[in-house]
């Protein structure tokens, strides 16, 4: 049995390694904000479990073992969230901490039993697949709003950023799942973006454009 701790680690270490492969202690450091000595010590810790790769200096990357754990929790946490939207009625701009305590319930036959109520949902409510009890997922080919021309379109279907206040903000200017979207123009000056919709123009940062997931 691992810990909350460990369990938290293993799923940290999955998602740097997506964009960088091997992370190193001063990244964990810095994604979990703890001090470098204390992910030291944990690395050790899953290392002896044969959770993870780790050689010092040299950076640390997931196990099979250590993945296949990783991979259930995310599982669990992106379920919790859908049923927290589609079933309890919240907000997806309230559900992430409710769902970082819920991912670490260890029955994962109530996880299967709530995967099957729920019809075997494919993503989460800001657009992340979903693994399957096998830890089977579809990952699509979304691109940042920032990365597109003037007048190509596409579908919002993610978001980099899960903070309440980014979503609470897309939630304001109707830039949800789902919602379809033009690049109207990138203003030269601080290159923001002005989108349209159906039935409004918006004007959006780049740093929003850059947390903004569409499929064209």
């Amino acid at each position: 049995m691992n810990t909350l701790a460990e369990e938290n680690y293993l799923k940290s270490i999955y998602h740097l390694s997506l964009d960088t492969g091997n992370v190193s202690t001063n990244q964990l450091a810095a994604f979990i904000n703890t001090k470098a000595s204390s992910v030291t010590d944990m690395l050790k810790k899953l290392a002896e479990k044969a959770l993870i790769n780790y050689t010092p200096y040299q950076g640390v990357n997931l196990t099979v073992a250590g993945e296949k754990i990783a991979v259930n929790i995310i599982r669990k946490h992106r379920l919790w969230e859908y049923f927290l939207v589609e079933k309890l009625d919240f907000k997806w701009d309230e559900v992430h901490e409710m769902a970082e305590e819920m991912e670490h319930i260890s029955s994962n036959e109530l996880i299967d039993r709530l995967d099957k109520f729920m019809g075997y949902p494919k993503h989460d409510p800001h657009g992340d697949p979903i693994p399957d009890c096998n830890g089977l997922f579809k990952i699509h080919n979304l691109k940042p709003v920032s990365a597109i021309a003037v007048n190509d379109s596409g579908v919002i279907c993610g978001v980099r950023d899960h903070s309440p206040a980014f979503l609470q903000y897309l939630e304001k200017q109707s830039l949800t799942i789902g919602q379809k979207i033009t690049v109207a123009e990138i203003i030269e000056f601080d290159h923001s973006v002005v989108l349209q919709t159906a039935d409004k123009e918006i004007q959006i940062s780049r740093e929003v454009a850059n947390n903004l997931l569409i499929s064209i």
